[in-house]
């Protein structure tokens, strides 16, 4: 009876440190980044297991008063083009899952549209794939850790 109660607690122990493990693994990508054209900076954060970024800085973002965000005036849905750039949550919902986000969406507020896409690292950089469909009909992108 011992044996079964040690091996028992034993697999729970090692459950919980793959767990523990896997979610350390994902936020790795916690943090702020620079988009490609290094002229947007997005946070990356978690809530709960799920994984979003918001625009945090953007040299084009602001009004001319430098203060006053700028509004999402390209977005597809005419009722979501008044909300503020500054803020804009554009990675929704990516699960981490064996070195890749996945499952996740991704808003390019330059076009207005909303893509699915994953994420993964390149070397200390990420690797943005958006596409539609399938991932072979997509684009990546490249954004790199800012100081």
């Amino acid at each position: 009876m011992k044996q079964i109660t040690c091996l028992f607690l034993g697999t729970i122990v090692m459950v919980l440190s793959a767990g523990a493990q896997t979610s350390a693994a994902g936020d790795k990508i916690l943090g702020h980044w620079l988009n490609e054209e290094k002229d947007g900076r997005i946070e990356i954060y978690k809530n709960g297991n799920k994984y979003f970024g918001k625009l945090v800085w953007g040299d084009k973002i602001f009004e001319a008063d430098g203060k006053t965000s700028k509004k999402d005036v390209h977005n597809e849905d005419k009722n979501l083009r008044s909300r503020n750039l500054l803020g804009l949550v554009l990675l929704t919902n990516f699960t981490f899952d064996d070195g890749v986000w996945n499952d996740g969406k991704i808003y390019d507020p330059k076009s207005g549209k909303t893509y699915s896409c994953n994420i993964k690292f390149k070397g200390d950089k990420l690797e943005i794939r958006g596409y539609v469909g399938i991932s072979l009909f997509g684009r990546t992108t490249i954004w790199t850790r800012a100081n």
